[in-house]
């Protein structure tokens, strides 16, 4: 049984970059048990790991916009089904494909705007870590574009009349 739940048909890049996601999510993960394990053994002892709350915060931030990603590139973001499935195959590829192209000017937008923030926050740190808060910010940004990337494939999909279970498996 693989570690990774597998990803849907793509081109290699789009599958490197889905395993990179993975892995970094899975790397993510396992790095912030261990540390909120090691800081409550310490608690117990009558200690504390200062930095493990807020490196874990980080890690959270992090994890939370490549589980994003992740989502995008399986098809898996919750969504509300009830009008477009009553749509005919043609009407159903419209929609998913406005619904896609929607999804992707969002994207953009959080990319674009996420750098700002990104690029204002390089002067402020983390109050225990000591490094830039745009550390921290820099997760949007890259989630976003992370997600377009695979949007855009989804988009080139439903172009070349793929329907959402040809490009996910079956709902």
């Amino acid at each position: 049984m693989p570690l990774l739940p597998p990803g849907p048909p793509a081109p290699a890049p789009i599958r490197a970059l889905g395993a990179a996601v993975d892995w970094a999510i899975v790397t993510i993960g396992a790095v912030m048990i261990i540390l909120v394990f090691v800081n409550v053994l310490f608690h117990i002892g009558g200690g504390d790991i200062a930095w493990t709350t807020e490196f874990s915060e980080l890690l959270m931030v992090w994890v939370t916009f490549l589980g994003g990603a992740a989502a995008t590139r399986r098809g898996l973001h919750m969504s509300i089904t009830e009008f477009v499935d009553k749509l005919g195959p043609a009407g159903r590829q419209w929609a998913d494909g406005a619904i896609a192209c929607l999804s992707l000017a969002v994207l953009a937008l959080l990319a674009w705007y996420g750098m700002g923030i990104v690029n204002a926050s390089w002067g402020n740190e983390l109050t225990v870590l000591r490094v830039p808060m745009a550390t921290q910010y820099l997760a949007l940004p890259i989630g976003a574009a992370t997600m377009a990337v695979f949007t855009c494939w989804d988009i080139v999909q439903i172009m070349r009349g793929r329907t959402y279970e040809q490009r996910y498996g079956s709902a």
